[in-house]
């Protein structure tokens, strides 16, 4: 037994994988005796005790000349003994850069090759990924000592963006930026095109020597599963961003179990990912079950087109997507939909927003994904804790988030009261096992107002528990705004739009929308005697921000919504724009 951030650890060990009953891939057990809004998943199935470098290793000693990833746009293919290869390669690169065990490594960008290379040559050498969604605002906030990342995507220049916070960029030498605004930083490496102060990722491949090689294997003999491995940036309950820190046992064990819970342990199986590898549903539930199982990840496009998923999944054969519900209801409505050969879908997983029922309905039939499952988690929880089984009933997968996870528990609890409520009452969701995350990073304060003495983590969403143990979410206690899939704080674009010159104030809420679930609206009180259109305000924006958090509405108002004591009430201003914008 271990402490670690003050949690008792006592890992299961597991010389090989651990193959599962029909329990754990079909079916729940048929009498769950759930009484109360309390239930705890099976735990005769081992969790394992190993890092991510160990379960690439041996996936691509069982596998090795099985594609690994695909990259339909760049035109990239790599089988599992390349990849772990060329990770080994990058691995020896960091180090011999200088970054060492603990250090933090930055990522920004689309889906790209080197972001799954990162992925596993960080965790190889026990540096610390951060997926830097909420961009350059958060890499002094955990000391990045090097960030990743193209010369630009889109309207985004990436590199311009960072000598704005660090203009000492441009006359530096590569690997000793000394920057005021980020002290931390020392190396930036891009993926594309080499510029001044930085090096090219090729330089990084081929920078280790036999010493740096020597130095990496030395550097795995000390990692352990319960060390940190990714820093994901969350706004929680608060809307102030938080770095939510997984460590390899976090995550191994979450990807692990959600190829068991889809019966595809060791499988040739060829998986379609359109989601973003900044989200944990595409670097777990996609890239790390790869490491695991074995399967295949196919990334149809940099960031997501319907187009190029239909093509990707007709020319590569894959048998599963992994997206979001907005991404399904795009891919359904390309035109030339029925031109494309989809028989050799079988199922997938949508996360990230309710799914409606004609909707999943249609992906069943449509698509042929009669095993298509929903999967609820969160950033803070690895992130999978209820997820469908391919044999669920249409109404649970179309009333309920599935079943709880195995070494999982979940409770729905009275938030005024603190009592475990009956069955289907709503209350607030909290999670405690294997899967709840160290803690936010460098933040203790932030960290117990979410994860009690108990270790429960509370979610933040309003939740229903049945007498067969699924979960229905049936609303959210914090402000964030789901568009798409997307997670959007407010907090974030307030800030943002409180920059342009002309704005006194602004608030965001999320409104309706049939197609993307939650639409931005962002809600602006001008400065005394200045004029504003809603294009200059979406103009300011282009190029500075995510092209997902533009907003679409844009109203322009005198006053706010307030309680007694001046606090603005939000759900009102949301039900005014609902009403203005006739949603």
């Amino acid at each position: 037994t271990k402490k670690l951030w003050g949690w008792e650890v006592r890992p299961v060990l597991s010389s090989s994988f651990f193959f599962p009953s029909a329990l754990h891939t079909k079916t729940p057990s048929v009498s769950p005796k759930v009484t109360t809004s309390y239930i705890q998943g099976p735990t005769d199935i081992p969790l394992l005790d190993r890092t991510v470098g160990q379960c690439l290793e041996q996936t691509a000693e069982r596998f090795p000349d099985r594609e690994a990833l695909v990259f339909c746009r760049d035109g990239v293919r790599k089988t599992f003994a390349q990849f772990k290869e060329e990770v080994d390669q990058a691995a020896a690169g960091l180090l011999a850069l200088g970054l060492r065990k603990g250090d933090r490594l930055g990522m920004w960008g689309p889906n790209k090759y080197e972001w799954v290379l990162m992925q596993f040559a960080t965790a190889q050498a026990g540096i610390i990924l951060v997926r830097n969604l909420l961009y350059f605002c958060l890499p002094s906030q955990v000391g990045c000592k090097a960030l990743v990342f193209p010369s630009q995507f889109r309207t985004q220049k990436y590199y311009d963006i960072l000598k704005q916070s660090c203009p000492e960029l441009e006359k530096s030498s590569p690997g000793g930026i000394k920057s005021k605004r980020l002290p931390d930083l020392s190396i930036v490496i891009m993926c594309d095109s080499k510029l001044p102060g930085t090096f090219h990722m090729d330089e990084v491949v081929q920078a280790g020597d036999s010493s740096h090689v020597k130095q990496l294997r030395a550097v795995q003999r000390t990692l352990s599963c319960n060390e940190p491995i990714n820093i994901q940036f969350t706004s929680g309950t608060t809307g102030s961003p938080k770095g939510a820190t997984l460590s390899h046992r976090n995550i191994v064990n979450n990807a692990y179990l959600v190829g068991v819970r889809l019966g595809i342990t060791g499988q040739e199986r060829r998986c379609a990912l359109p989601a973003p590898l900044y989200h944990c549903l595409a670097s777990v539930g996609g890239c790390m079950v790869m490491a695991l199982h074995g399967t295949s990840c196919i990334f149809s496009s940099p960031s997501f087109e319907g187009k190029a998923v239909l093509e990707a999944v007709s020319r590569e054969k894959c048998a599963f997507i992994l997206g979001t519900p907005t991404m399904f209801i795009d891919i359904l409505s390309q035109p030339d939909f029925d031109s494309y050969d989809l028989s050799t879908l079988q199922g997938g997983i949508i996360g990230g927003s309710p799914v409606p029922p004609e909707l999943m309905k249609t992906i069943m039939t449509k698509m042929h994904m009669p095993e298509v499952v929903v999967a609820y988690g969160t950033t803070e929880n690895s992130p999978v804790t209820f997820m469908g089984f391919p044999s669920d009933s249409f109404e649970q997968r179309t009333e309920t988030v599935g079943y709880i996870f195995p070494h999982t528990e979940a409770k729905i609890e009275d938030p005024e009261t603190g009592q475990c409520v009956p069955l289907n009452t709503p209350g607030e969701l909290q999670i405690r096992g294997y899967c709840v995350m160290l803690g936010y990073w460098n933040d203790p304060a932030k960290t117990s107002e979410v994860i009690t003495a108990e270790k429960w983590y509370k979610t933040g969403d309003i939740a229903v528990l049945n007498e067969h143990g699924y979960c229905t979410i049936v609303g959210r206690c914090k402000d964030m705004i789901i568009r798409g899939g997307e997670n959007i704080y407010p907090a974030e674009l307030e800030q943002f739009l409180h920059t342009h010159p002309k704005v006194e104030e602004v608030q965001v809420v999320g409104v309706k929308d049939s197609r993307m679930g939650e639409e931005i609206c962002a809600c602006i009180r001008l400065r005394a005697g200045q004029d504003c259109t809603k294009e200059e305000i979406k103009a300011f924006c282009k190029g500075k921000i995510s092209h997902f958090k533009i907003p679409r509405y844009v109203v322009f108002v005198s006053q706010y919504p307030l309680t007694v004591s001046g606090k603005i009430q939000k759900y009102k201003l949301k039900e005014q724009m609902e009403k203005h914008l006739q949603l």
